[in-house]
């Protein structure tokens, strides 16, 4: 395969001595070992299979030419304009992961030292890792009961004149109860950042979740309702002048709109709202971008599948009043249904969500609570802060945590699957009660 430039890099005019803008192309047996590895399989009918595909694919390769761009080109752009659509956002950024999106907003708020940023008690380690890493405090809010979700009365209780940020997470992809939480950071312009990692597609009163805070990150890793080969994240904002920005930010601050001397682009600070930051790298693949557009494609399908088995099931647990079947189809929330949040009143269950899990264990049944007290973790205590402290201002994640909550799978189970599931859950609450 012959190589040729064809990026504003190496777009020099005609040469007889070109610069290839791909190191190093993949071939046909590169292209077989991701088929391969997409479609795995063993057996003689699959290997006869294969051989055929072999044949082809080398046979294609001779007539074909590779991409001359393998990282931020078409392709990233086109899964971005998909997403925008989807979202009804204006110039969200694709990036490596939810992660960095979220440094990128965080950056935008100036977060260092001495500043306060507000995160549920329950989520995962990402949503604080950045304020964490760079000496803020973290002050843990209380979460809801009915939805595991942080709880906006809270919120308001531990703001403070240090307050910069305040990260809503949409647990399981259940909505935040975002209205106070918004009326609240306007009434002491404080940022907002929607931690909706579980939440691509998920409705808030006829929005999206992850367009009604100043940013929010999204997450298409592999365990994710849709992904984008493995890994990759989305990054929006509803902070206009910072658009632009929000894109260069990904890539090291490259600014083509203006060049240094004998050079093709400048390198500029990011703008924040406090000042300028340094921009990292976060940027992604060509096949990234098409895999997160073919998966956009089909999330509303995949939505549907899973409301469907969270439909089912809820239906099914109602008919144990020691069970709290999650909410599903309400007027003005309407979930991703990443998760199935199961929760137990300990009282009429005889006993609680310990002894629960365990017999659901025992019956085969997955399940986990799929997120601990972020205050729990040692490197919470190796940073100074006291963890019994902190439990004692959020004694509602205590309570549901060690007592009431867990999460169930909803996709890629078979009818058979999802009925075993309600039946075991069923029996092992029956028993429970029965004092076996």
């Amino acid at each position: 395969m012959a190589k040729k430039a064809t990026d504003f890099r190496y777009n020099t005019g005609e040469t007889r001595v070109p610069w290839a803008a791909v190191g190093e192309n993949y071939n046909a047996d590169d292209l077989l070992a991701v088929v391969k590895f997409l479609m795995q399989g063993e057996g003689a009918e699959y290997d006869a299979i294969f051989d055929n595909i072999k044949k082809e694919v080398y046979k294609l390769s001779e007539i074909s030419t590779p991409p001359g761009k393998l990282s931020l080109g078409s392709q990233v752009e086109k899964a971005e304009e998909m997403v925008d659509e989807y979202l009804g956002t204006k110039g969200c950024a694709f990036v490596a992961n939810c992660t960095a999106g979220f440094e990128i907003a965080y950056k935008y708020a100036g977060i260092g030292p001495g500043d306060e940023v507000i995160v549920p008690a329950i989520t995962f380690v990402a949503t604080m890792a950045y304020p964490l890493s760079v000496g803020a405090k973290l002050v843990f809010a209380d979460v809801d009961p009915e939805t595991i979700n942080m709880d906006p009365k809270d919120v308001e209780k531990k703001i403070t004149d240090k307050t910069k940020m305040i990260v809503p997470v949409h647990i399981g992809g259940y909505p935040v109860d975002m209205d106070p939480i918004m009326e609240i950071a306007r009434k002491h312009d404080i940022l907002v950042l929607e931690d909706a990692a579980h939440g691509f597609g998920a409705v808030y009163k006829g929005r999206k979740v992850g367009t009604i805070g100043d940013f929010a990150g999204f997450s298409m890793h592999e365990v994710k309702n849709i992904t984008s080969f493995g890994e990759g994240g989305i990054l929006t904002t509803n902070i206009e002048s910072f658009r632009d920005d929000m894109k260069r930010a990904r890539f090291l601050g490259l600014d083509f709109s203006q060049k240094i001397d004998n050079w093709l682009y400048d390198i500029t600070s990011i703008k924040g709202k406090y000042g300028n930051s340094v921009a990292g790298n976060s940027s992604t693949t060509e096949i990234q971008g098409l895999g997160l557009q073919l998966q956009v494609a089909r999330n509303e399908k995949i939505i549907a599948e899973r409301r469907a088995a969270a439909e089912y099931l809820t239906r099914r647990f109602s008919e144990n009043p020691a069970i709290i079947p999650q909410k599903v189809n309400e007027k003005d929330i309407q979930p991703s249904f990443h998760m199935y949040l199961l929760q137990i009143d300990p009282a009429k269950a005889g006993g609680d969500i310990q002894l629960l899990k365990e017999k659901l264990t025992e019956k085969g049944v997955t399940n986990i609570p799929h997120f601990g007290p972020l205050y729990r973790f040692d490197v919470i205590r190796e940073h100074g802060y006291d963890r019994d402290l902190i439990a004692s201002t959020c004694p509602v994640c205590e309570e549901v945590f060690y007592k009431r909550f867990t999460h169930l799978p909803l996709y890629g189970l078979s009818e058979e699957q999802l009925i075993f599931m309600a039946d075991a859950v069923l029996e092992a609450v029956e028993e429970m009660q029965a004092g076996k």
